[in-house]
């Protein structure tokens, strides 16, 4: 494994109002890894996710990437230090064909792309995600699955050193699982570091280096996903005590 650390985040807390969401949370992601963040419904795993790219500010912490402290800058700043993200509920530009939405990407990033440069960068990104031969199809009559594509294609435009992939996987069938899992272990190989909120176990066993399982806002195990999902702690947080 890579020794060099892309993202570092110690101390990160939020609370809404009485309700601690994340505890002290602290971990770091190496880079080129895959980092699941895993933990039962409600543990905090989205709100650390939209701390980390700027969708929310943290009471206290930081989250540094690359040497860099960009803890609570505008959403905007972070992308450009180079974080993107998908969210659970997909995020697509329905009226805009699929270049249009690639191209959308293209102009936010750090060294912006227009015109002619975007259009062929943006086929490239869609022939790269598998969305070639849907290029010019409204994003709004798009599968499901074909979608989530879209919407990664649009996060990958950023040209990200870290990738937030939060429930990905959620919903697929089970050809459709093994088509996104290939994907992101494509992404992997390229030499994309990644942090995957998943529930899919398969997923999570297939391509996770590490996994950080949180429960009510706090970090619980940190290891390998054989070595996490046989914790007796981990195990209690998702099935109860009977089970540990």
């Amino acid at each position: 494994m890579n020794t060099e650390i892309l993202l570092s985040i110690s101390g990160l807390h939020k609370a809404f109002g009485g309700l601690i969401a994340v505890n002290q949370m602290q971990f770091d992601v190496h880079t080129g890894e895959i980092v699941g963040l895993l933990g039962p419904n409600g543990s905090g795993k989205t709100t650390v996710m939209n701390l980390i790219s700027g969708a929310l500010q943290a009471n206290e912490g930081k989250v540094v990437i690359s040497g860099k402290d960009i803890t609570n800058l505008p959403a905007h700043k972070i992308s450009h230090s180079g974080i993107a993200r998908t969210f659970q509920l997909v995020r697509v530009l329905p009226d805009l064909d699929c270049v249009e939405n690639i191209e959308a990407g293209l102009a936010y990033r750090t060294n912006p792309l227009w015109g002619d440069a975007a259009h062929s960068a943006a086929l490239e990104l869609l022939d790269r995600i598998g969305l070639a031969k849907q290029a010019h199809t409204p994003a709004g009559d798009l599968t499901y699955i074909d979608q989530k594509r879209l919407e990664l294609g649009r996060a990958l435009a950023l040209q990200p050193k870290l990738l937030l992939l939060d429930e990905w996987l959620a919903g697929l069938n089970p050809s459709e699982l093994q088509d996104g899992i290939a994907l992101v272990r494509q992404l992997k190989e390229e030499g994309l570091t990644i942090i995957m909120v998943e529930h899919v176990m398969d997923a999570i066993r297939s391509l996770c280096d590490r996994c950080v399982v949180m429960n009510a806002g706090a970090k619980i195990a940190d290891g390998t996903p054989d070595e996490v999902l046989s914790d007796p702690e981990v195990v209690r947080a998702y099935l109860g005590d009977s089970h540990a």
